[in-house]
């Protein structure tokens, strides 16, 4: 009787805790705001340098033309108006990540379904699933996630995400003169522009990858799991 119990409060327990879709949607939002704020930002000044200045006059290891303003927030230059959007999503997209890294810790969401085994860091585990990715196959078992996905997201949480924040401090003058240590590690306020702008379109990379696994994975239950949980027998039923 116990058996069947567990069964049933297995069957009941969701796919995406609460948190988890909370953070998403918010996350989401934020991410594509910061996005689109940013290249009006970059429209200031369309080039990138190494080291601790950069002008007109300077050699640059980039140059690219100013992006569309369809592409951008506002939809008009403006890089005060663009700063504003960029900062206060900022501080959410900042908080938000401090939020659910906290809660991910004591519901042992990370150690359950992010922490890759050593089993799953052998070369052979990872070229299997990429080869069934290739078959669009994106079955993994009893896990939530498959290697390839847990090294993906592992990146963006633990690297591309705090990389984002801090080279975002570093070009803050007021943040630089508080904690000078930011442009050491950067090697200057240019070179931390130079890899936020690397890490953004990393970044914009892995939400194009994400959005077409979910298109070639089953769409209509992807959303609606992301939106009311789902449930863990799911895939399997």
């Amino acid at each position: 009787m116990d058996g069947g119990l567990n069964k049933e409060r297995r069957k009941a327990a969701p796919k995406h805790r609460l948190t988890t879709r909370l953070w998403h949607w918010v996350n989401a939002a934020a991410v594509i705001i910061l996005f689109m704020s940013g290249l009006n930002i970059f429209n200031a000044h369309p080039r990138l340098y190494w080291g601790s200045y950069g002008s007109w006059g300077d050699p640059a290891w980039l140059q690219l033309e100013r992006f569309s303003h369809w592409m951008t927030i506002p939809g008009y230059y403006s890089l005060a108006d663009a700063r504003m959007w960029h900062f206060f999503f900022a501080w959410v997209f900042a908080i938000g990540l401090l939020i659910f890294l906290f809660i991910s810790l004591f519901n042992r969401h990370l150690q359950r379904d992010i922490h890759i085994s050593r089993k799953e860091w052998r070369w052979s585990a990872i070229r299997g699933d990429i080869t069934k990715h290739a078959r669009l196959d994106f079955s993994h078992g009893d896990s939530k996630y498959n290697v390839l996905q847990k090294i993906a997201y592992a990146s963006v949480l633990f690297l591309l995400i705090p990389l984002m924040i801090f080279t975002g401090l570093t070009m803050s003058p007021a943040m630089a003169a508080n904690w000078p240590w930011l442009l050491d590690i950067f090697g200057g306020r240019q070179s931390a522009r130079s890899i936020h702008f690397i890490v953004t379109w990393m970044l914009f990379a892995f939400f194009v990858g994400h959005i077409l696994l979910v298109l070639l994975s089953g769409p209509a239950r992807q959303l609606r799991d992301m939106i009311t949980g789902g449930r863990k027998d799911a895939e399997s039923s």
